[in-house]
């Protein structure tokens, strides 16, 4: 009876630690919320336009001058919005990549995606004279006909997706054979732009250079929408598929054993994540390394349980995201950094030290 009693302690001792385990998740999930939310607010008031915090908010709920309304909804808030939605996107999509492919260092541009939404903005800007020079000397390149080059760069990033699906799907969707089909395709595409610039005037060579760099104030309301519409029925899907990637996480054998169809799952989570990176490429430009900083940080705060772990990649995302923009905007204001520049100017450190750390954990 006492082996009964002690084993009953044990058994409900699990379950409240378990349950405990759980709390934590969801106050962790909550403190992003909250911090997602005041960097909002702090990239909403940073900018040259000299607005106090008092103002801002006021202006959000409805009051304000017509200076400050101009100020903070038309220009503010769509790169606001863009960061948030954009952030939590490519982040999610990172996740899921790395979760279907078995690599923690897939990403969105693992596959190649970005490299073909940049050959294509190439063709649009140089064969199809998408990119011009100002006269004015503060903004001497432009992009005269954006959406040209967004559709160019949207069909280029949807046709890499494609084709490395069909290529993978030849080999049985093993994730070496997705991971390789990606890399030569962004050699390819690669190669392509490097052909195209060769060969182009300086002005085009200039635009196309200067379509590259990542920016959020690029987008206007029209784009936002867009972009939150497609990003937040992906992760919609992604956030109903949770249980399977939790299986899959254990194995290709072990999900089977589950009855997860993990070929259709990996299909559909890379079709929707290359989705995601295409549609915010296409509209902002390259932003790097969003899609491996975010995912991989919180799974080492809040483990691999996909019912946290995708809300959670998801804030950190837009977190990491608002931080390098508001950054780009302050550190030689008025001058404003490409927020892509940024990035990976710090996230490329962050990432070498969060896998020395990991490989010193292994020893």
């Amino acid at each position: 009876m006492s082996q009964g009693y002690k084993a009953a302690s044990s058994g409900l001792g699990g379950i409240e630690a378990y349950h405990r385990h759980i709390r934590f998740k969801g106050l962790l999930l909550c403190a992003l919320a909250v911090l997602t939310f005041l960097l909002a607010l702090i990239c909403v008031n940073a900018g040259t336009a000299k607005i106090n915090p008092m103002q801002v908010l006021k202006t959000i709920l409805g009051g304000g001058g017509e200076k400050d309304y101009i100020v903070i909804w038309r220009i503010r808030m769509p790169r606001v919005v863009s960061a948030l939605v954009a952030g939590a996107g490519l982040s999610v999509a990172g996740c899921v990549m790395q979760n279907t492919l078995k690599n923690p260092l897939a990403s969105p541009s693992t596959l190649g995606i970005s490299s073909a939404a940049t050959f294509g903005a190439n063709i649009a800007i140089i064969a199809f004279g998408a990119g011009t020079i100002l006269s004015t000397a503060g903004d001497p390149v432009s992009i005269n006909n954006p959406y040209l080059v967004t559709v160019c760069a949207f069909i280029c990033s949807m046709g890499a997706v494609l084709i490395i699906l069909f290529l993978a799907r030849l080999r049985g969707f093993s994730p070496e054979s997705i991971v390789l089909a990606g890399v030569a395709l962004s050699s390819i595409f690669g190669a392509g732009t490097t052909l195209l610039q060769y060969f182009a005037p300086d002005i085009l060579i200039a635009a196309a250079i200067f379509w590259t760099f990542g920016d959020l104030a690029r987008a206007s309301w029209n784009e936002v929408l867009i972009m939150s519409v497609t990003v937040a029925g992906c992760l919609i899907f992604f956030f109903f598929q949770r249980w399977n990637y939790n299986a899959l996480s254990n194995g290709e054998e072990t999900a089977k054993g589950l009855g997860v169809n993990a070929q259709r799952v990996r299909f559909w989570g890379l079709l929707l994540s290359s989705l995601i990176t295409a549609v915010t490429v296409s509209f902002l430009g390259m932003i790097g390394f969003i899609g491996l900083l975010g995912p991989q940080i919180m799974r080492r705060i809040i483990g691999d349980d996909h019912r946290f772990l995708i809300p959670a990649s998801a804030l950190a995302g837009s977190i990491i995201l608002l931080a390098a923009d508001t950054l780009a905007r302050v550190v030689i204001s008025p001058a404003v950094l490409p927020v892509g520049a940024v990035t990976s100017v710090f996230g490329g450190p962050m990432f070498l030290y969060m896998l020395i750390r990991g490989r010193r954990g292994r020893a």
